[in-house]
């Protein structure tokens, strides 16, 4: 049979059994969308949180109190509390060669008042560096003045909700906020910053470190951020910072550096392999469109006894009603994962339209394998139904009769 003949008369048969086929294609076009939506989302998902590390750049230490590794044997059966980072520590990492800047942190939350209006805010103690190393920027004012570490002065820079929350329409520059019992003049406002690392920054207010110090009652540094002038000298100065605050405390290694590379590389590691399993498990639909395929197949096979009969008389051999079956099959697995395809497209354009910090996209490996796996489910499932229909006895299929086994 000429490969015209056979599509020609695929159609034919698709079209005379519209509720099998169509049952077939939402079956498969399903399991494709399922697989393009899930990967598309876990993709999303990676560049958002990789954009939210990039923030700090490719230059960027973090220094953490208490060192994290992994050893083997027990865990201490007693609590040890970690040395903790002091501005001492970071006004010696500040003079390490090759270091451009350095911004102590210091959390927490404090409730913000002023006339009468009372919100809870997330306080962040810092220097000026901070926000050159976070690259945040001011839609009016300015950041936080140059002033030694050990020195504070009741100034602060909020975020654009603080603003709307506590001044509304209302000039924020030059008020006061009240932080529990110390007052600060608004200096700045932050530009529209959104989330990073699960905060808020337009819902923040951020005051110099010493002064933070004093409201949380606190002398130890959350975290500790250091800028390096090139990024051939970050794992250099990293052994720098480790051997001079080892030195500091006592000959005691406790505190861990951890660069961006290496978080972004462990981030991205985690989130692809996440990926790739949620593909797995939205492919298991295509295992299910598969049997479903095979079980419709076997009764199409029943149905068209006399049909598959006279093809026979007609001299089709049975590798020709086989190829007939098995195209079928892939014939409708194609149309159906394409169309399925172009669904999932859609809902993705439908989502990035909605959903504007978190762009979804679907990998190419995705889009083709869910394609290639519709295809070759399908076919794969057909087979037994197909190999059942080529074997069947040209006379007896004419009178409508099956073969109870098939060699």
């Amino acid at each position: 049979m000429l490969w015209r003949d056979i599509v020609t008369f695929i159609i034919h048969v698709l079209s005379r059994h519209r509720f099998r086929t169509l049952v077939l294609w939402i079956a498969i076009a399903i399991g494709v969308v399922a697989v393009n939506l899930l990967t598309a989302l876990g993709e999303g998902a990676k560049f958002f949180i990789l954009e939210e590390f990039n923030v700090l750049g490719r230059n960027t230490l973090i220094t953490l109190p208490g060192k994290k590794e992994t050893s083997g044997g027990m865990p201490p059966l007693t609590g040890e509390s970690p040395r903790p980072l002091t501005l001492k520590d970071a006004n010696a990492v500040s003079r390490l060669s090759g270091v451009r800047a350095v911004a102590p942190i210091v959390v927490g939350q404090l409730e913000a008042s002023h006339a009468g209006k009372i919100r809870e805010l997330l306080t962040i103690g810092t220097s000026r560096d901070f926000f050159s190393i976070r690259q945040l920027g001011v839609s009016q004012g300015q950041i936080l003045p140059v002033l030694d570490l050990n020195k504070g002065e009741a100034v602060c820079v909020i975020g654009n909700s603080s603003r709307k929350e506590l001044f509304s329409n209302k000039p924020a520059l030059g008020q006061w906020i009240r932080l529990g019992d110390t007052r600060f003049r608004v200096i700045g406002v932050l530009k529209q910053g959104g989330t990073s690392f699960g905060f808020d920054m337009d819902d923040v207010i951020i005051i110099p470190v010493s002064n933070a110090q004093s409201l949380f009652n606190v002398e130890g540094l959350f975290r500790l951020f250091v800028e390096v002038q090139a990024y051939h000298q970050l794992d250099t100065i990293k052994g720098n910072i480790v051997e001079l605050l080892k030195e500091r405390h006592e000959g005691e290694e406790d505190i861990t550096v951890i660069s961006q590379d290496a978080m972004l590389s462990s981030v991205q590691d985690i989130l692809e392999t996440l990926t790739i399993a949620v593909a797995g498990i939205a492919s298991i639909s295509m295992l299910v469109a598969g049997v479903l395929i095979m079980n419709m197949m076997m009764i199409t096979v029943s149905q068209r006894v006399k049909e598959i009969g006279l093809l026979k008389a007609l001299g089709a051999t049975s590798s020709s009603v086989r190829l007939l079956f098995l195209c079928e099959a892939g014939f409708i697995a194609t149309v159906a994962s394409l169309s399925g395809l172009l669904l999932s497209h859609v809902i993705i354009l439908l989502a990035n339209l909605y959903f504007v910090e978190v762009q979804f996209h679907s990998p190419w490996w995705a889009q083709s394998g869910s394609i290639l796996l519709a295809v070759f489910f399908a076919v794969i499932f057909a087979w037994l139904p197909a190999q059942r229909a080529s074997m069947l006895s040209p006379v007896e299929a004419l009178q409508g009769k099956q073969q109870k086994e098939i060699a």
